[in-house]
């Protein structure tokens, strides 16, 4: 399990993700797309990456975007791990 980060190291962190915000202990960034096949086949793309990394992210779509959080149940907040995926997710 990984630790928790503090809110300073969150907000460093936080710095280097561009359009990416934090809400209630997630991590959650909204991805706009032209229409409804668009976001799924975004979905379709990051669910590979979500599974290598052992780490799932929360997924909403709906037409023309996706919203994803992220999150360490274990942790109890956001860790290194959340951080890492979000940087590697495309756009």
């Amino acid at each position: 399990m990984m630790n928790r980060l503090t809110d300073s190291e969150i907000s460093e962190r936080l710095r280097s993700l561009e359009g990416w915000e934090v809400r209630d202990s997630r991590l959650v960034k909204s991805f706009q797309f032209k229409d409804f096949m668009s976001a799924v086949h975004f979905v379709d793309e990051i669910a590979p990456l979500a599974e290598a990394e052992g780490h799932h992210p929360d997924l909403q779509v709906g037409w023309g975007k996706v919203v994803v959080e992220l999150t360490s149940h274990d942790a109890g907040g956001l860790t290194e791990k959340d951080f890492e995926v979000a940087s590697r997710l495309p756009r």
